[in-house]
């Protein structure tokens, strides 16, 4: 199989450029809203709840946020302005997780302001955040479980990572804390990014059901929950299959009815912190051909580049290519996809197999819907793109306008 399917026809996308140019974004509403509540139905087993914060740097926008608290989740934030994100989709105290790492003082003072929960990243951070924004009621840790636990391509090895307590930390951590006062507590980690293996995160759960009975044995803290991170990855390419979380969910009910229910722990709750599983494959950008080239290689230019979508350039990452109206044409011609950016790793996509495809032609890359927009950038003087939502009932919202010069200039002063 070498297609992927679009929820948005050319003529759409046409009609769209004519009004507001190219490239853009576009979010489809309805695979999103299906995508969280097959989330929060693969969990509802889960004693006292479940909840997957949506990591806001996935997709740093309001409109999609409160969309996702509609639907029951909560937002991840790692930085002020994300905080802020966060407050103005309506989402109150702890359905807010703040975790950062050399946090600003005045970013831990609003996430305490807030009543976010404030998962601290290091054992240092407890005096730190006494001292600058005072302790709140309920704290969470981060661990760092080291050479226990594999990392992966992109978020490298747990024990090269700069997050996290190690195990010896966390247990001095908790008894810190409550020392001081803090009478609620959660357990976090994070290992993991675009990780496809289902028994990953099952085998995480069981890392954080283990540390959490040996806490509880060394320090007699009962942990309000866990939060077992996000990392759930996407099938980028046509041939990947996604993570099932049913299969995901029943390893961590097994592993928790064995380790949890029998230590007398439960009810425990489970969090999570997905991104991009959540909005990635439901998010496209549309772009036009304006230029080909032939010389030692054959080139397609759009009027996009790596300032629209950094993935490919960055990571040399795969991202699926459809040519709209061209979908049932033979993939007959090898194409390196290019931007205009002053930078040779501005490529879409490298040899890749396309129909013919020419000047004119519209095309739409797939699966852009987290760490897309989110991570442009104006290098260049490049100018970020619209979004826009695709609605259930077929209409189109813009919910983000194009930059303009003007704002590119805003910020400078005489």
């Amino acid at each position: 199989m070498n297609r992927k399917l679009l929820p948005f026809t050319r003529e759409l996308a046409v009609s769209m450029a004519e009004k507001y140019s190219t490239p853009f974004y576009i979010y489809d509403e309805k695979s999103i809203r299906r995508k969280a509540q097959s989330f929060r139905a693969a969990f509802e087993w889960v004693p006292g709840g479940f909840r997957n914060f949506f990591a806001v740097k996935a997709l740093p926008n309001p409109h999609i946020l409160r969309l996702l608290r509609d639907e029951g989740m909560g937002a991840d934030c790692s930085s002020l302005p994300e905080l802020l994100l966060a407050e103005k989709a309506g989402l109150p105290g702890e359905e807010i997780m703040f975790t950062s790492n050399d946090t600003p003082a005045p970013e831990f003072v609003r996430a305490k302001s807030m009543g976010a929960i404030i998962n601290l990243d290091d054992l240092s951070h407890i005096d730190f955040l006494e001292k600058n924004a005072g302790l709140p009621g309920l704290l969470c840790m981060r661990y760092n479980p080291g050479p226990l636990k594999g990392g992966n391509a992109i978020i490298g090895k747990p024990e090269e990572a700069k997050y996290g307590f190690t195990r010896e930390q966390i247990l001095e951590g908790y008894t810190l804390a409550r020392k001081k006062g803090v009478m609620r507590f959660g357990l976090h980690t994070m290992v993991a990014s675009n990780e496809l293996n289902p028994d990953y995160f099952i085998e995480t759960a069981v890392i954080l059901f283990e540390l959490a009975v040996e806490i509880y044995r060394e320090t007699g803290i009962k942990l309000e929950f866990v939060n077992l991170g996000g990392g759930v990855g996407i099938p980028y390419k046509p041939e990947s299959v996604p993570v099932d979380l049913l299969y995901v969910s029943r390893g961590i009910r097994e592993a928790y009815e064995r380790i949890i229910t029998k230590n007398s722990l439960d009810p425990l709750r489970i969090f999570m912190e997905n991104g991009r599983c959540v909005t990635g494959p439901y998010g496209f950008l549309v772009a036009r051909v304006i230029h080909e080239k032939n010389i030692y290689k054959r080139y397609l230019g759009l009027d996009a580049c790596m300032a629209n979508l950094m993935r490919p350039g960055m990571y040399g990452a795969y991202h699926h290519i459809t040519v709209l109206g061209r979908e049932d044409q033979p993939l007959s011609e090898t194409y390196d996809v290019t931007g205009s950016l002053c930078e040779n790793n501005d490529k879409f996509a490298v040899d890749r197999k396309l129909p013919k495809t020419g000047i004119g032609d519209f095309v739409a890359i797939h699966d852009c819907g987290a760490h897309g927009h989110a991570m442009g950038f104006n290098y260049n003087g490049k100018l970020r793109c619209a979004e826009f939502l695709l609605k259930e009932d077929g209409s189109v919202k813009m919910i983000r306008r194009a930059e303009t010069p003007e704002d590119y200039f805003a910020t400078l002063v005489d």
